[in-house]
């Protein structure tokens, strides 16, 4: 079975509010021929289109080939949050990749902002980029730790956007008992997360990039020129290939494989709140907490609560409403009577360490994927490093590359049995209040 066709139309967005809400983007035709190009990319979210559109601006014959629709994946259905640095926190890289590294780290996700928000001032219908993450912390423990976090990332990175949350503060911003603390981070922020594909698209495809949708690949043939088939029989030869398929990348490449999990995970949109909403967030900012299997959530510009929540292994989605209704009450009682309009699902992919898995698996073969639910900031990025590393500059992709990678225990084969068995683990802790 392939994720790519277990759950959804061919060829069709999910039935979303951010489906609902798109901008309007003519679908880019199937290939139909043997194309030769300079690079071709496959994968047409975030990291292809960035890839796609960066490789064009600087001058390369690139051709993109998606499945379904550009946006199709988790670029198109997740909570649309950017944040800062990276998945896992400075003091934990420190101790991975040393404290230089580590830096360089930091200030990629700092770049990462800048160039989604760069981006979005091109002009991108229906895409604006609204300031303001909290992290929130279940228990008081934990908002202590969090706010000693948040005074060192001032004093040894320099990064002063970020305002401890004692309960009653974020009380004032969260309508939620849930929360014993946080912090709100003025320099993140969050997007039309399908929007914000599309925008990429028309930039991509502007640039001088060719856009295939309805191309799916099914097969590499590597070598000096590396051919790329799709299922309708038509192919791309081409010097360079870039692996941006993240949570539906199969068996393509295997050595990625073996170190990229996807996993899915869920979302609902209530109906208008209306006069409610401000009881929900009183500023237009979003939320993310420290649950291992994260609840994430913001208001809608018309006023809906979007809910991020709960996570499955398998192929099949479960019933999607009723699995993140659950969190949904568990943070806001109040909204027991609220009607769910739209509840959807998407794959994404994560890796042992959280980390993005970049890397070149072979000579002329370049991959980015793995972001671990942090991809909105770092997938646009990595296809610009991507870009610039075919171009010639390496500075940024191999520092990325040279971040430790373990593989899943027992590769690709077992690597689902396994994370099945760690996630309901913590799944249970994060139920049980560990």
């Amino acid at each position: 079975m392939n994720l790519l066709f277990s759950n959804d139309a061919p060829g069709a967005y999910p039935d979303s509010w951010y489906a609902d809400t798109a901008s309007e983007l003519a679908p880019f035709a199937p290939l139909d021929e043997v194309r030769r190009a300079d690079v071709c990319v496959i994968g047409g979210g975030y990291t292809g289109l960035s890839a796609a559109l960066h490789l064009a601006r600087a001058g390369l014959d690139v051709v993109l080939l998606e499945a379904h629709r550009v946006g199709f994946g988790a670029s198109g259905r997740n909570g649309g949050q950017v944040g800062s640095g990276q998945r896992i926190d400075q003091d934990r890289l420190e101790k991975m990749v040393g404290r230089d590294d580590a830096r360089a780290l930091w200030q990629l996700g700092e770049d990462a902002k800048t160039l989604v928000r760069d981006l979005i001032a091109e002009g991108m219908a229906g895409c604006s980029f609204r300031p303001g993450i909290i992290h929130a912390n279940w228990g008081a423990a934990a908002a202590a730790k969090g706010h000693a976090y948040a005074e060192r990332l001032t004093r040894d990175y320099g990064y002063d956007q970020l305002t401890p949350l004692d309960r009653d503060a974020l009380r004032a911003i969260v309508g939620s008992e849930a929360y014993h603390g946080g912090i709100l981070d003025r320099g993140a922020g969050h997007v039309h997360p399908l929007n914000f594909a599309l925008g990429l698209a028309r930039l991509a495809a502007e640039a001088g990039a060719t856009l295939h949708e309805r191309s799916h690949v099914t097969e590499i043939e590597h070598g000096p020129t590396a051919i790329i088939h799709t299922a309708g029989g038509a192919r791309v030869e081409a010097g360079h290939v870039v692996l941006a398929c993240n949570g539906y990348l199969g068996a393509l490449e295997p050595r990625v494989a073996a170190r990229v999990m996807p996993i899915n995970n869920f979302i609902i949109a209530t109906e208008p709140l209306g006069a409610r909403a401000a009881g929900v967030l009183a500023e237009p900012v979003a939320v993310a907490d420290d649950k291992f299997v994260v609840n994430y959530f913001r208001l809608s510009e018309d006023g809906r609560l979007l809910f991020g929540g709960g996570e499955s292994y398998g192929y099949r989605f479960p019933d999607i409403e009723r699995t993140v209704r659950r969190p949904m009450l568990e943070v806001f009682p109040q909204l027991t009577d609220a009607r769910i309009d739209r509840a959807w699902g998407g794959t994404l992919a994560i890796t042992m360490n959280r980390l993005p898995c970049v890397m070149r698996p072979r000579d002329n073969v370049l991959s980015a994927s793995g972001y671990s639910g942090h991809g909105v900031a770092l997938a646009t990025l990595a296809g610009r490093v991507m870009a610039e590393a075919i171009a010639g500059q390496r500075g940024r992709f191999d520092l990325m590359a040279r971040v430790p990678m373990p593989r899943f225990p027992g590769g690709a084969a077992m690597r689902q049995p396994l994370l099945v068995l760690a996630m309901t683990w913590f799944s249970l802790r994060d139920r049980l209040g560990f």
